[in-house]
């Protein structure tokens, strides 16, 4: 998983760099700053005097010195320890010993740390008492410098207030990389053309590194100030993917950048000293990525799990990403649900929901007793109150989990040590217990628990991780009895993951960590509530005066863990079983297959085959045009058989046009205003337009002559539907109705009496309506940009939803009727959930997109400009353009085959489309 290809990575780095030594032997918030190679001089002046090969780094807490031979420990002398810093000789130093060792530089200290004897990952030993080392630079005229350097950090560790400290090391920090800039003789190419440069750390868990960052018109280097683990870091930005602002330490410091689509583990995770550095970085790459969406939104990703073409996993490692959880940074490190609940059978039975976890309440709320217990001392609790006093994610956490295979982390952070041998990492069975007994113990799991790679539960390093009460070694980690190994454990949890019960159910669990339920009444009702501070706003670092006192906070919240950033704000849609399969994959379908390439073949086409259609939607062609009105074409009406074509113009008509002749046959005028949308009756025997007159008229073909009139409005109808003897009719006048009648079947002097059965009302006018599969729900969308979702059996609003910053254009349900699509003024196209009513995917082009057809997943929609755009809305793109009117595309209409297509724009042509296999 991404930690453990994070951990081989930097494995291959030391590779590069021939080194024992890493940053995790530095102390938390510790920098690096250079190294000498240099002789430890060991028993001095005697006989037995031994001079031992090395490098000696100077850090800014700590002087480590790594010798070249593994059987050798690495030293490290914390400065806070030391008694005395100076050039060996001064003072009282042996003369004779100080003009041998010309490049010496002596260390009195009370306490030392041996590291890695024989290469051996090993908590540290500790020698205490006082003593004096002697280290010998190579190049003796440096000595003086590391000795003012050295004395200088000590000054700084020796400070009272951690504050204080933090700051003056901060400065130190600060005067050498202003002393020091990018070497631009490391540019790939000569031509490379600089844009900017600025001052940076490289984030890598537990450890940051500074340095320099550039960027050029081609590439993005980080060169790190002490030239640690390699000289330069160097990313293709044509090789970029995706990249993301992150919160490192609350402040909105840090970028991630990804050279992969899905992989977890990003490519450089950069922390920046200002945030409009941050910000530029981020600009120039977007910018540089003009085909490519750089930060990809949640709720795109929604609709792509929804319909099946991201799986359970996947989809968790997309939201944790987008909610600024990294590999890079343990205190926000990705988290997954426990979502089995049984690891003592023999047999795990994924088709028992007993079997598993419940996912709508957090790990602390499984336990009643337990949770009872934390209620009342959150009743008692003064303000700011918190149920849980542990998080469910923490460097501790993640580390607790990963310590076989990330064992120098772990000592990292627990200063030299591994935990002790009852408290590790022992049992999955045991540490489920615990999660569900222990009285602060709630964590969560981490993605490796779903991937593939076993090395996070065997103990292949053979670590000493010692001895457990009963007398046994802490070794491999203990399985369940349904699993046969280690491998068929990440199989049977991730089947578990991708089970139907999980699918069923994950959006619950969604809604705890990054939706709704994670802030607000709606935690305190869903017993969700963690520490203040964990919450991203939960503090403000900047309105801290006191240095002491916000680093003691950072320290605080960086350890306990963080909560992930809020993605969702309303309850999170269930995951669908989708109608259609992905239409991305490029198609077989052979047009030899059909009997001959006319519409005919067409007619009995399975479901399958008008998914074969519009994943061939691209190859849409013009077949013939005319221009059969003087103004723009508001609306299409085709006959079932397909002969005749109906259509409404503003010009006031509605006009027949005959398929097979390719003639006019009929223009009728009702008023002498705006016609503005059509529809025909089942049996083809009347037509029904709408009008800006305030009137809906019923145009008999068989008798030539209008049969009814409806005066229902106050205002211009704008669009009508019908179903089952229903007339449904959208108005400026702000409403919808909704009419049940029969037109009269013979024209005469009686009126058919057409009677009002709902009146939906909007606060503004109403310009669009389309109705559900089975017409029990309607959604409509208004002059300012709101979108609603009616249920027509109550007439009651379902969802109410502010979908564009202009007029929706169109509207329509998707076949399902599990979403709905909206197209604006604004030129976007958004996807909402008609269960939770949220918006789960937007996308956006140049300009107003003014009628779409769609099949759930792809959009043939007519543009202002009179392109007919093909947009894949689950790849977030879109796939072709094709040139159609010279005026803005206003209506779109396409028979049940899904393989003709006709359209009406503004230059008052119909155009007719043909797929062309």
């Amino acid at each position: 998983m991404a930690f453990i290809r994070k951990k081989r990575r930097e494995q291959q780095l030391q590779l590069y760099s021939k080194e024992r030594f890493s940053l995790l032997l530095l102390n938390l918030e510790e920098y690096y700053f250079e190294q000498h190679t240099a002789n430890h001089i060991q028993h001095k002046g005697s006989q037995n005097e031994r001079k031992i090969r090395g490098s000696l780094k100077i850090c800014s807490k700590s002087v480590i010195f790594e010798p070249d031979a593994t059987s050798q420990p690495i030293i490290k002398i914390p400065l806070r320890d030391c008694i005395k810093i100076g050039k060996h000789g001064e003072n009282g130093a042996n003369g004779h010993f100080a003009k041998a060792v010309s490049g010496g530089i002596s260390l009195t200290f009370s306490q030392v740390y041996f590291i890695k004897e024989h290469n051996i990952v090993a908590p540290y030993k500790i020698e205490r008492g006082t003593m004096e080392y002697v280290f010998e630079l190579d190049v003796s005229g440096k000595v003086e410098g590391v000795v003012e350097t050295l004395l200088q950090l000590h000054r700084a560790s020796c400070l009272d207030k951690l504050g204080d400290q933090t700051a003056m090391i901060t400065a130190i920090l600060q005067s050498r990389l202003a002393r020091t800039s990018f070497d631009k003789n490391r540019f790939q190419s000569v031509s490379e053309k600089l844009h900017m440069e600025c001052k940076a750390e490289m984030v890598t868990p537990l450890v940051t590194n500074p340095g320099h960052v550039c960027i050029t018109d081609t590439n993005l280097y980080f060169q790190p100030l002490n030239g640690y683990p390699k000289p330069m870091v160097q990313i293709t930005l044509h090789d970029v993917r995706r990249i993301y602002k992150r919160r490192h330490g609350l402040m909105p410091l840090g970028l991630e950048v990804f050279c992969t689509e899905d992989d977890l583990c990003s490519d450089v995770y950069l922390k920046f000293y200002e945030r409009q550095d941050r910000d530029d970085l981020y600009f120039y790459i977007a910018t540089y990525l003009e085909h490519h969406v750089a930060e990809r939104t949640a709720e795109g990703y929604t609709l792509q799990w929804q319909r099946g073409l991201l799986s359970n996993y996947q989809y968790l490692l997309h939201l944790n990403t987008l909610a600024d959880r990294s590999c890079n940074d343990l205190s926000q490190y990705p988290v997954f649900p426990w979502v089995v609940g049984d690891y003592s059978s023999s047999e795990l039975d994924l088709s028992n929901p007993g079997t598993f976890r419940d996912l709508s309440k957090p790990v602390g709320a499984l336990n009643k007793e337990r949770l009872e217990r934390l209620l009342t001392r959150y009743q008692e609790m003064p303000e700011p109150k918190f149920m849980y006093g542990s998080h469910y994610s923490s460097p501790g956490y993640v580390l607790f989990y990963l310590v076989r295979i990330a064992p120098e982390y772990m000592l990292c952070l627990q200063n030299g040590r591994f935990d002790n041998a009852d408290r590790m990492f022992n049992s999955i069975a045991e540490t489920w217990k615990n999660c569900l007994d222990g009285a602060t113990d709630f964590k969560e799991l981490i993605p490796e628990f779903y991937g593939d790679d076993v090395s996070f539960l065997v103990n292949s390093l053979k670590l000493d991780l010692g001895k457990r009460q009963g007398g046994q070694m802490v070794d491999d980690v203990e399985l369940p009895p349904w699993a046969r190994s280690p491998e068929d454990f990440l199989q049977k949890s991730r089947d578990a993951l991708e089970s139907d019960y999980v699918s069923e159910h994950l959006h619950e669990w969604i809604d705890l960590v990054f939706g709704y339920k994670q802030k607000g009444r709606d935690a305190v009702g869903a017993h969700n509530v963690f520490h203040p501070l964990t919450y991203e706003g939960g503090v403000d670092l900047n309105s801290i005066e006191d240095p002491d006192e916000k680093v003691a906070m950072l320290t605080q919240i960086l350890e306990f863990g963080q909560t992930p950033k809020q993605l969702f704000v309303t309850p999170h849609p269930r995951r669908i079983t989708p109608k259609f399969k992905s239409l991305a994959q490029p198609s077989s379908y052979n047009a030899s297959t059909a009997d001959t390439p006319g519409e005919e073949s067409f007619e009995d086409l399975t479901e399958e085959s008008r998914t074969l259609a519009w994943s061939n939607i691209t190859r849409l062609q013009l077949h013939e045009q005319h221009k059969i009105h003087k103004e723009a074409v508001t609306g299409i009406a085709v006959s079932r058989s397909g002969s005749s074509v109906f259509t409404t113009s503003q010009d006031s008509t509605l006009k027949m046009f005959s398929k097979e002749s390719k003639m006019l046959q009929r223009s009728i005028s009702f008023s002498n205003m705006a016609l503005s949308s059509c529809l025909l009756l089942p049996g083809d025997a009347t037509v029904v337009s709408s009008s800006w007159d305030n009137n809906v008229y019923f145009y008999s073909i068989a008798f030539g002559r209008r049969q009814d009139t409806l005066m229902g409005h106050d205002d211009a109808v704008s669009k009508i539907c019908w179903h089952d003897n229903r007339l449904y009719s959208a108005s400026w006048d702000s409403t919808v109705k909704v009419w049940s009648g029969v037109p009269a079947e013979m024209p005469g002097s009686r009126r058919h009496q057409f009677d009002l059965l709902a009146e939906l009302e909007h606060d503004v006018s109403v310009d669009t309506i389309s109705l559900s599969a089975a017409s029990t729900l309607l959604a409509s969308g208004t002059r300012e940009g709101t979108v609603t979702i009616w249920d027509l059996t109550a007439a009651t609003v379902l969802h109410q939803i502010p979908c564009h910053s202009g007029t929706v254009c169109d509207t329509a349900f998707s076949p399902d009727s599990r979403h709905v699509l909206s197209a604006g003024e604004d030129g976007c196209l958004n996807v909402v959930d008609v269960q939770t009513g949220m918006l789960i995917s937007s996308m956006t082009s140049e300009e107003p997109q003014r009628c779409f057809l769609w099949d759930g997943n792809s959009v043939l929609s007519g543009s202002q400009s009179g392109e007919l755009l093909v947009w894949d809305l689950l790849g977030g793109k879109i796939r072709e353009r094709i040139q159609g009117h010279t005026g803005a595309v206003t209506c779109m209409w396409m028979n049940d085959q899904c393989s003709s297509v006709i359209t009406g724009g503004e230059d008052r042509q119909i155009m007719f489309w043909k797929l062309q296999y």
